[in-house]
């Protein structure tokens, strides 16, 4: 039976010509029988379990953010303690993207392999040691701190490629885009929340109190995963029917899934496991040979860029535009874009939601056809479900960077270009879970794989943008900074409509690659079976 995950919805598909429906036989090969019977769902979980699993995961992504920007503001303090000058303080930051980029290409493809649960909390894990490192450096190690932030970097950035994995695993397309809503939340607004809390901690504890924080919140996270998060990747437990042959895939206080224990009585759960074969290691940057994944990667670390650029500009822009206020109040205003995110969140999952159910009805007769026929799940347009209103939504969002610039550079009110931070935090935050969704719809056998790369693309495109936007607001200013930004945006809009067009046809590529794999596999089965009752007829 093709695996649920080949088609872009991963309903399970039956086949008339294996035998009867049910009630009209039994069957006595296993293969029919399952094939046979009604099916399953996608996942046992039910709506509120998903919910849970989504809030768990969406808890540890907060890692990665958060244990990035809240170094940023004691880099003065650093840069006097360490007795280093600022750039080479900031050094630690060039390091710690490299490694974001760089490390969810290793964690997700083995979580992709060997399980989501077993790889977040070693992440986790990985960040706790690497913060009781930072905490404890000497101040004449530089080296050191240059070390255990790139190990650090290593540990927490991959929650975020992990994380949505464990969506693609228990998600159908028609509710991925809200589960995406609501786990982004953590990763996006950890860069409002960093600088805050950095703030408070410094200036009451001291900088080393800041990895005592990470250090502990990071391991208390991992244990409530220890405790609670099932595994989910469907190579190991299908649905979640199946129980996970590792002590280490369980959790120990096993609350979500109870339907697991009924499911595994009524089917044959001899037979079913052997069906479910780990995956191979896979190169995740294989990917990037396809040319749609590849576009849509692109144009999403474009708008992320352009984020980081306003973000990481905020406080030098608004201390030199605005000189009265303080630090706490400069940390403050992130918060304009963090709650602009927060909305986004909210509101972007139940628009993508909204709008597939919408394309889906003006596309398909659901009184004809039933959502596991195979044709019509293969010809389903995805790429313009996902990406219609993608042209809108970033022209809104362009125009809201345009206007927060410009706001800066006339040095109007404070409440000017803060209202302007919360429309960039409301777009940035649809546009990236649009594109989010899409890839994993794309790719959803290698949800974390196709997640790092995505990291990948927008840690590499950001890390640039960083560290030349300076340089750019010293040369034309931060309006025409601004509008030198947007017009980027715009310029790459057309790749949308790239996507749109060449994405169904990548997608049956990949598809008739990935039957003509299942072909040769049960082809090689069974000749291992025959050879098996060969050379058991020969011993007889």
């Amino acid at each position: 039976m093709p695996s649920d995950e080949t088609f872009n919805d991963p309903a399970p598909i039956t086949n008339d010509k294996l035998g009867p429906r049910p009630g009209e036989g039994v069957k006595t090969d296993s293969d029919a029988e399952r094939n046979d019977t009604t099916p399953e769902p996608h996942s046992i979980y039910t709506r509120v379990e998903k919910w849970f699993i989504v809030s768990l995961i969406a808890l540890g992504g907060l890692f990665s953010p958060l244990s990035s920007n809240i170094y940023l503001p004691v880099i003065p303090t650093l840069a006097e303690v360490f007795h280093k000058s600022i750039e080479l303080i900031n050094l630690a930051v060039t390091m710690y993207i490299v490694f974001q980029g760089l490390a969810p290409m290793f964690w997700g493809t083995l979580a992709d392999s060997y399980g989501r649960r077993i790889m977040f909390i070693s992440c986790l894990l990985v960040l706790a040691a690497s913060c009781i490192g930072l905490a404890l450096v000497p101040t004449n190690a530089y080296w050191l701190l240059l070390f255990l932030r790139s190990f650090q970097s290593a540990g927490s950035a991959s929650t975020i490629a992990l994380g949505a994995g464990v969506i693609g695993d228990i998600s159908t397309p028609a509710e991925r885009g809200g589960f995406l809503g609501v786990y982004n939340i953590g990763p996006l607004v950890g860069p409002s929340l960093g600088p805050i809390l950095a703030g408070v901690l410094a200036d009451s504890l001291g900088w080393r109190a800041i990895f005592w924080f990470l250090c502990i919140a990071s391991a208390a996270c991992a244990i409530v995963l220890i405790l609670f998060l099932p595994e989910t990747l469907r190579s190991i437990v299908g649905n979640g029917s199946i129980p996970p042959p590792s002590p280490l895939s369980r959790p120990l206080i096993p609350l979500l899934g109870l339907k697991r224990n009924r499911s595994s009585i009524a089917n044959n759960s001899t037979n079913t496991p052997t069906k479910l074969k780990r995956k191979p290691f896979q190169n995740p940057l294989r990917l990037l040979f396809n040319l749609d994944i590849l576009i849509a990667l692109f144009y999403n670390g474009l708008v992320c860029s352009v984020f980081y650029a306003v973000n990481t500009s905020i406080s030098t822009i608004f201390s030199e535009t605005y000189p009265e206020l303080s630090q706490t109040k400069v940390g403050l205003c992130f918060l304009a874009i963090g709650g602009g995110m927060l909305i986004g969140t909210v509101t972007s999952g139940r628009l993508l939601d909204w709008d597939y159910q919408r394309v889906k009805r003006s596309l398909i007769d659901t009184s004809n056809v039933s959502q596991d026929n195979e044709k019509q799940l293969a010809e389903f347009p995805i790429e313009k479900a996902r990406m219609r209103l993608m042209p809108y939504l970033v022209l809104c969002f362009v125009a809201c960077c345009i206007a927060y610039g410009w706001c800066i550079e006339e040095k109007v009110n404070l409440a000017g270009p803060l209202i302007f931070l919360i429309g960039v935090g409301i777009f940035t935050m649809t546009i990236l879970n649009a594109t989010q969704t899409l890839i994993l719809d794309l790719a959803p056998d290698q949800g974390s794989s196709v997640t790092a790369c995505n990291n990948l693309m927008r840690c590499g495109l950001s890390a640039a943008m960083v560290a030349v936007i300076q340089l750019i607001i010293d040369a034309i200013g931060v309006g025409w900074t601004f509008v030198l930004l947007g017009g980027l945006c715009v310029l790459g809009t057309p790749l949308i409509w790239v996507v749109i067009r060449i994405g169904p046809g990548w997608r049956a590529r990949r598809r008739r690659s990935a039957e003509a794999k299942k072909v040769k596999e049960k082809e090689r089965e069974r000749e291992r079976e025959r050879e098996r009752q060969a050379g058991g007829g020969e011993e007889v």
